[in-house]
């Protein structure tokens, strides 16, 4: 029997396969299985537009759970062939080389200071110190941070410095083993390792290689070296006062080591404080034992190796400062070695530097028989003027026995070598020649160029009400002075109460002689490590610090300044050369009546800055400056132009012309004139024009200072009264910020008609012009010549 007819069907190629056949595709385009469904269902079915590409949550939890699986996986087959490799070879460590401007090797450090002791040498109360503080979990973790190592991720990756959080574990890992690179790879290797480690050796040994591992500072591995570097003991000796100070350098030696600065010395006690609390919280000390500690543990100060006698510790101490704020290499880094820097110190300008103040120290202080001359110090700091090299430091007489960088130090108030700032401040937002009012409103009797010549306050005082305080202190910034060592923004700001470098006045200075443009200073021209070059230390690019034209008004000022500071009355009347270039000049005065004595003289080449102070050896509080160098110093400002013009004539000798010294003509009082006899006939010696002893310059005795008239006295000066020079002593300058001594005196300067009637000569002269004006007039005496300087 025939079958029941069944009409035939056709497809076309695109209906091939069935939907039923293993190679058929679902809809939307995914692999369909027996049953007709898509194993991946993406793009997704059943949706539209751009719905089909969002994935389902199916989908998103297998990939997450495949990706889980292949990094579970990669992870185990690189923790089974990962080894740990053998301990670092300190030996093998190379030095950290330094190289003076013109490539010549300057000095190598390198030596490492690490011993080793077992454990049990340790003192309990160390070891509880270290494991309450970095990590309290030490005992039961596994050896790493999930969290720490996610954030040093996420910071590398931003750019930024990792924070705190590897384990101790992780720590010993990377002083041991690893470098200190900022890398992922370093990251991952450190993470293995430290897992690796802890499943195979016991803590107690893995905390024994992270106390002899750690960098505390002073080049000092382990915990051995650091009892010695700090308090000249072993670590068996330490007790928990001192093992708490200890602790805390490890979180960052460069900036908690209590004896580098005051900044540094209130963080170390807070961390201290923070190390005894936290050992309470942790169970580790009892509350009773944290109470008998409330003496701060004060460390010994530290020393430098003698290869950096001299003035290298100083330089070296520059340079690395530099570097660490231009990079992220640390103090560790540094002692690690590998690293080449190149500097911008030249050898021939520091030995001058030097030379110049041993030589006005020797020949005028007497620390062995004048109690004065005791505890004096001095810091210079020389910079280029084209682009802010650093060339020359003095940062004191040896870098091993006094460790403070006087150069570098900030801490001594500027004085009258401010004003300079509160002068441009007034011009650029006041406008040319602007004249201050006081708080009536009426102008003041001196503009601020004669007040600066004279060294007056009352007008910068009135400056800085008049065109806000804060102004002045962007402009001091914007010159080159740091933000910090700005002072309290108070009537006694305007006068120099802040507390700038050496290496700061000097490079602000330059802004002067730029015409208005300075250089932030440098020191560091290059760097390599283990053989390559490290980015970022290229010489800052020139920035605007003022218009020109207030520079050029605010150097008029400073070069009058200059011709006066550097005259025979300061430099000494047996000098038969004096400096015959334009010089920029600042400088305090003894009515300044700060703790300090400052001069600062730039060049179109160099400018070079002096400070000289007294602190005491047990503080960092200033001393007075009265009776330094003897009776005639002016409270010791003297000294800080003499030891500037000495090494401008060895490096710059070129500047210097010889000038015949004018002897000082003594001064002969005009005799009480009796009734002459008029018998018709005039004298011979009658002068023409005149009348005898009237003082005038016709009659040959005038007593006004004029070198044309013969007498080089100044027998009337104006305005000699010390009452007249109100500078404001009644401002506050801050409680006992640099002692009892600190404040102001009221001055005696001369005032400008006097100066401009005695042989000065008007800005408008060439500075050779007023030089030899200067210079062919008498000597008057400092009060009057160093009066002008400041």
């Amino acid at each position: 029997m025939k079958p029941p007819h069944t009409r035939r069907t056709t497809q076309s190629d695109a209906d091939w396969p069935h939907p039923g056949h293993p190679d058929s595709m679902g809809p939307g385009g995914g692999r369909a299985g027996g049953d007709g469904r898509r194993l991946i269902d993406y793009p997704r079915a059943g949706r539209q537009n751009w719905l089909r590409w969002v994935p389902s949550w199916r989908l998103l939890a297998g990939a997450g759970l495949a990706s889980f699986g292949a990094l579970a996986g990669l992870g185990a087959l690189i923790y089974v062939n990962i080894e740990i490799p053998a301990e670092h070879d300190v030996a093998r460590r190379q030095a950290t080389v330094y190289y003076w401007a013109d490539g010549k090797r300057m000095v190598s450090v390198g030596d490492v200071n690490r011993q080793e002791v077992a454990l049990e040498q340790v003192p309990v109360t160390v070891q509880r110190a270290v494991v309450a503080t970095e990590n309290a979990g030490f005992y039961s973790d596994s050896g790493v941070s999930f969290k720490g190592i996610a954030r040093a991720g996420l910071n590398m990756l931003k750019g930024e410095a990792t924070q705190g959080g590897s384990t101790i574990t992780q720590q010993f890992v990377k002083n041991a083993y690893l470098s200190q690179d900022q890398t992922i790879s370093r990251k991952a290797r450190e993470f293995f390792l430290s897992l690796k480690i802890t499943n195979e050796r016991p803590k107690e040994q893995i905390l024994e290689g992270y106390l002899n591992t750690s960098w505390f500072g002073r080049d000092s591995y382990g915990i051995q070296a650091a009892a010695q570097a700090y308090y000249g003991i072993s670590a068996r000796d330490l007790n928990a006062s001192q093992a708490a100070l200890l602790t805390g350098l490890l979180k960052g030696a460069d900036t908690l080591d209590p004896s580098l600065s005051p900044a540094h010395h209130e963080r170390a006690e807070r961390r201290w404080n923070y190390i005894l609390d936290r050992q309470v919280e942790t169970g580790a000390m009892t509350a009773a034992e944290r109470a008998t500690y409330t003496e701060f543990p004060e460390p010994k100060l530290p020393v430098k190796p003698n290869s950096q006698a001299g003035q290298i510790g100083y330089l070296v101490d520059i340079a690395n400062k530099y570097l660490k704020n231009r990079s992220n290499l640390t103090d560790q880094d540094l002692a690690d070695g590998g690293l080449r820097i190149y500097t911008t110190f030249e050898k021939d300008k520091v030995l001058a530097l030097a030379g110049a103040v041993d030589r006005v120290r020797r020949q005028n202080l007497a620390p062995e028989t004048r109690e004065s001359d005791r505890n004096v110090q001095v810091g210079a700091a020389s910079v280029r003027v084209d682009d802010g090299a650093v060339v020359a430091v003095y940062g004191g007489e040896d870098a091993v026995t006094h460790f403070t960088n006087n150069a570098d130090t900030s801490g001594v108030p500027a004085g009258s070598a401010f004003k300079p700032f509160v002068y441009a401040a007034a011009l650029e937002f006041g406008g040319p020649g602007f004249v201050p009012a006081d708080s009536t409103g009426a102008p003041s009797e001196l503009g601020l160029g004669e007040s600066l010549v004279r060294s007056q306050n009352d007008a910068f005082i009135a400056a800085g009400e008049n065109v806000g305080l804060d102004r002045v202190k962007n402009m001091a910034v914007a010159a080159g002075l740091r933000e910090d060592s700005m002072a309290q923004l108070d009537p006694s700001f305007t006068v120099g109460t802040s507390t700038p470098s050496a290496v700061r006045l000097a490079s602000a200075y330059t802004a002067f002689a730029g015409d208005g443009t300075g250089h932030e200073p440098y020191s560091v021209t290059r760097v390599e490590r283990n053989g390559t070059v490290l980015s970022g230390f290229n010489p800052p690019q020139a920035r605007r610090a003022m218009d020109p034209a207030v520079a050029l008004e605010v150097g008029e000022a400073l070069q009058q300044l200059g011709v006066t500071a550097l005259g025979p009355s300061t430099l000494g009347p047996t000098r038969d050369q004096w400096f015959g270039a334009p010089v920029w000049a600042g400088a305090t005065g003894a009515e300044d009546g700060m703790n300090s004595a400052w001069f600062i003289g730039a060049t179109k080449v160099l400018s070079t800055s002096v400070t000289m102070f007294r602190s005491s050896p047990d503080t960092a509080r200033l001393l007075t400056m009265d009776g330094v160098g003897g009776v005639g110093s002016e409270r010791g400002t003297i000294f800080p132009p003499q030891i500037w013009s000495d090494y401008q004539l060895e490096v710059a000798p070129d500047s210097f012309v010889n000038v015949p010294l004018t002897p000082v003509l003594p001064v002969t009082p005009t005799p009480t004139p009796t009734e002459p006899v008029d018998d018709g006939v005039p004298a011979d010696d009658a002068p023409v024009g005149g009348t005898p002893g009237d003082g005038t310059p016709e009659d040959g005795t005038g007593g006004d200072g004029d070198p044309a008239d013969g007498n080089v006295v100044d027998e009337n000066p104006v305005n000699d009264d010390p009452a007249n020079g109100d500078d404001g002593s009644g401002s506050e300058f801050g409680p006992d910020r640099f002692g009892p001594d600190f404040g102001t005196q009221t001055s005696g300067a001369r005032p400008l008609s006097a100066l401009t009637s005695s042989g000065a000569q008007p800005s408008g002269a060439s500075s050779t012009q007023r030089l030899s004006a200067q210079r062919s007039d008498a000597q008057p005496s400092r009060t009057q010549a160093f009066g002008t300087t400041s």
